[in-house]
């Protein structure tokens, strides 16, 4: 199909009805110490293969989705960037002095469930507009499941941001043996269990809107949509976020996210 033109881009973009905050962000200088920092000693004791880092942009705004199965997860997602990314991460990691100490220390996103972590996302689209790099677990949480598959339904928190930035890159992400290497609820860690990081080509909202095999729109159908009554439009939308999500977690399968 033939690409979506820029009005039709921004005519999604508005149809997300999502706006940010207003307040300038930035990266905490701290953030870059503390990843000089981990870089240098998770590669001294740990064994982690990185596959596909070519592909995550090292300048701009991106966003990187990835699988979660233990607290390790950022870490590594972090130091595969080779650059700060700013996470949306659950309020219970902004509770504990030090935690918190350490999340706003480093520019993480409070966010609040029972709200849908709206005023979240309005903080993430500041982010975006920064020209920095989001970071979220499409999964909305660390896997629960005590056993594989440990991959979850995603939910569409992250597709909302993709249409809002239509010409974002989106970088789907893996992390295969984490687990093992630190498991849920336990603090210790087994350095000597091998971790990989697989990176995937990244595709923004906008290319994927046109594809036959993705959202399979054109200019006439982005029309029809915008031109609806807000609750239909809202709908229409809600459909594709939810398509978004579905061909995102199934990427990741597809990539070994166990």
């Amino acid at each position: 199909m033939e690409p979506l033109s820029e009005s039709s881009l921004q005519s999604l973009s508005a149809a997300v009805e999502m706006e940010g905050t207003g307040r300038e962000f930035a990266t905490p200088r701290f953030y870059n110490l503390i990843i000089a920092t981990l870089a240098t000693s998770i590669r001294s004791f740990t064994d982690v293969r990185f596959h596909g880092l070519s592909r995550i942009p090292r300048r701009g705004p991106a966003i990187v989705l990835c699988n979660h199965i233990s607290n390790l997860d950022p870490i590594f997602m972090t130091q595969a960037a080779r650059r700060p990314i700013h996470f949306l991460s659950k309020k219970e990691n902004f509770v504990n002095p030090l935690k918190r100490f350490i999340m706003t220390s480093t520019g993480q996103i409070e966010a609040y469930r029972q709200t849908g972590a709206v005023d979240a996302l309005a903080r993430a689209i500041d982010v975006l507009d920064a020209g920095l790099p989001l970071g979220i677990f499409p999964e909305g949480t660390r896997s629960r499941n005590a056993e594989p598959p440990f991959l979850q339904r995603g939910k569409t928190g992250a597709a909302r941001l993709a249409a809002r930035f239509p010409h974002v890159p989106v970088v789907p992400m893996v992390m295969i043996g984490t687990r093992e290497m630190m498991e849920p609820r336990k603090k210790t860690i087994r350095p000597w269990k091998r971790v990989e990081v697989n990176v995937d080509e990244p595709i923004n909202f906008g290319r994927w809107a046109c594809e036959p095999q993705g959202g399979g729109m054109s200019d006439d159908e982005v029309v029809r949509i915008v031109n609806l009554d807000e609750e239909r439009r809202r709908e229409e939308m809600s459909k594709l976020y939810r398509r978004f999500t579905n061909q995102l977690i199934e990427t990741m399968r597809q990539m070994g996210a166990p």
